[in-house]
């Protein structure tokens, strides 16, 4: 895999050997840590006391380098616009300089502060580093750089001397969100893609249909959104809840938002994986085309949109039908998700109940008409028909690792969510892996055990247990290893009905995970949460200018709890998940 603005090489430094060298020491400038860098750089090193900060002021213009521009138009836009500077182009007196340096990886990049050459400078293998270094800029700042407009005009800004090299760990570093189970508008997709980019975050997993809700318009079959997109109430709180919302929720977004969405993303060099659920997860389709349920076992045209939530048992008929209409819908999702933006397409895969097809004469007969052993070997006949098809049209295929059950398409990669074991099985057997354990990093878990914690779900996951979370199991053969492209952490919204609900369950802890990413951190234990609560300090400041509405270190405030809605707490710590279940 040649991940889009990303090292080749997908894991490239030892976890346990703590290679990230920093002076560190709480402090300011001048042999002490950076103030609140998150995630940490892999080297920093501070002038000498009494060194002169870089001044940003009206003076102040900003050089780019041909392949720099789109940088330099977004550091205008957000920076500038902080600051109230205007940043003109230019390449004489004190300067931000952004340039490019083909002996550095895609995403690594050097930041120079220096008052005596009047520049700070920002030099990255790509205009994806580049970028990524603009994001350390702001964070050396300070924290009113993250804010829209400036709270005093005509201040100067500081940056103190400072030397950083920098590159990830990981070339995949990813967020998965659930827009089905409840909608987000579209200027909260863009929003989130503004946090992921702030938090050097490079991978958008938009899982867009599930069975509560169809999220992509798709032309062809227009009853997908005009049906599938709306359903009559919504499950308040966990399944085993009573309470129900009976507000009618729906919504989708039409192919223009996705591809603003889309270019929004690319701008700032973040890949986007569509994901559409086959052959399970259904039901949203089914209501709006019955045709494509199995007919001969249940009346689908009884269906509704699903208004609860779990794993639902009306899947996809294993049909010539059905394999030319998802071929029409794949069709116009890769034209509004270009290649250069999402060369993975997600097909699900996951929590498909096999008993339709089980009591269904059409599916045994294709089981038998194929030479299939059983419903698992169905299943991976429906993935490995569009991991060919995908591939024929250069992209590649990625599900949930349920995809290995019934025997893994060639070409296929697998998102380890049920533990590390689908993980482990997949890397040994030469498939590439992103490794994404609900026990460690599915963010809609409960980040504390008191009983305030708003419809509280899962394990506890505290920000410390995030931050100590490895990607790569131990024992994995060496070219295992390599075959881990990367870590994301997931975000299922089915007690989640809004921006601030979201917003809670995913900070700070993105911001743990971010580092995790990013930084190649020691071993698990020999990490220093301390340091990196101290730094979180000033990143609460930030995520405050971006008026993200995170759960503080305090607990919830008031309007974030949610008394006497049941959630469904697991007590204990999580199980590590080794052995495959397949």
């Amino acid at each position: 895999m040649t991940p889009h603005d990303a090292d080749p090489a997908p894991h490239d430094a030892d976890p346990a050997s703590g290679d990230t060298d920093t002076d560190t020491g709480p402090g300011t400038p001048g042999g002490a840590a950076a103030p609140g860098l998150i995630p940490a750089p892999r080297t920093l090193t501070w002038g000498p006391p009494g060194r002169r900060p870089f001044v940003l002021d009206a003076e102040t213009v900003l050089s780019a380098a041909p392949g720099t521009e789109g940088v330099a138009r977004l550091l205008r836009a957000t920076v500038g616009a902080a600051t109230g500077l205007d940043l003109l182009p230019g390449t004489e007196g004190p300067r931000v300089e952004l340039a490019l340096d083909a002996e550095l990886a895609p995403e690594a990049y050097r930041l120079t502060a220096d008052a005596d050459a009047d520049a700070l400078r920002i030099t990255a293998g790509s205009a994806a580093g580049v970028f990524r270094g603009t994001q350390t800029f702001r964070q050396l700042l300070g924290p009113d750089a993250f804010r829209r407009a400036p709270l005093a005009p005509g201040r100067a800004w500081e940056v103190p001397a400072v030397a950083i090299e920098d590159e990830p760990r990981f070339g995949w570093r990813g967020l998965m969100l659930d827009v089905c189970r409840h909608f987000l508008p579209k200027e909260d997709v863009l929003r989130y893609l503004d946090l992921l980019a702030a938090h050097k975050l490079n991978v958008f997993h938009f899982h867009l249909t599930d069975d509560q809700g169809w999220r992509v318009e798709i032309k062809r079959h227009p009853r997908l959104t005009e049906v599938g997109a709306w359903r009559s109430r919504s499950k308040y709180g966990h399944r085993q809840s009573d309470l129900w919302d009976e507000t009618p929720h729906g919504g989708y977004y039409t192919q223009d938002d996705i591809r603003e969405i889309v270019a929004y993303a690319a701008e700032r060099h973040i890949r986007v994986v569509p994901e559409i659920d086959i052959p399970g997860h259904a039901q949203a389709a089914i209501a709006a085309y019955p045709e494509l349920g199995n007919t001969d076992v249940i009346d689908t045209t009884t269906l509704s949109v699903w208004d609860t939530w779990g794993v639902n048992p009306n899947v996809l008929a294993p049909t010539d039908n059905t394999l030319r209409f998802y071929e029409g819908v794949l069709e116009e999702v890769l034209d509004l998700f270009p290649a250069t933006t999402s060369p993975f397409v997600h097909i699900g895969g996951d929590e498909c109940p096999k008993d339709q097809w089980k009591q269904s004469p059409l599916a045994q007969a294709r089981i038998a008409e194929l030479g299939l052993k059983d419903e698992d070997e169905l299943q991976s006949w429906f993935i490995r028909h569009f991991d060919t098809w995908l591939a024929e049209r250069g992209r590649r295929l990625i599900g949930w690792d349920e995809i290995l059950e019934g025997g893994l398409a060639e070409g296929a990669a697998v998102s380890s969510w049920r533990g590390n074991a689908g993980g482990i099985a997949a890397a040994e057997a030469g498939h590439d892996v992103v490794m994404c354990p609900e026990q460690q990093v599915y963010l809609d878990h409960r980040q504390d055990g008191h009983e305030d914690e708003p419809m509280p779900i899962g394990y506890v996951r505290t920000l410390e247990d995030v931050y100590r979370f490895e990607p790569v199991p131990p024992g994995l053969s060496e070219e295992a290893v390599r075959h881990i492209l990367g870590t994301q952490a997931n975000v299922w919204t089915e007690v989640m009905q809004n921006r601030p609900r979201v917003d809670y369950q995913v900070f700070p802890r993105l911001a743990a995970f971010a580092e995790v990413a990013w930084t190649p951190l020691p071993a698990p234990a020999e990490r220093d949460f301390t340091g990196f609560e101290e730094r979180m300090t000033d990143h609460y400041a930030r995520l405050d200018a971006l008026g993200v509405d995170y759960r503080g270190p305090g607990g919830p405030l008031p309007w974030q709890k949610r008394p006497g809605v049941r959630g469904f707490p697991r007590e204990g710590a999580p199980p590590e998940v080794w052995t495959p279940a397949v």
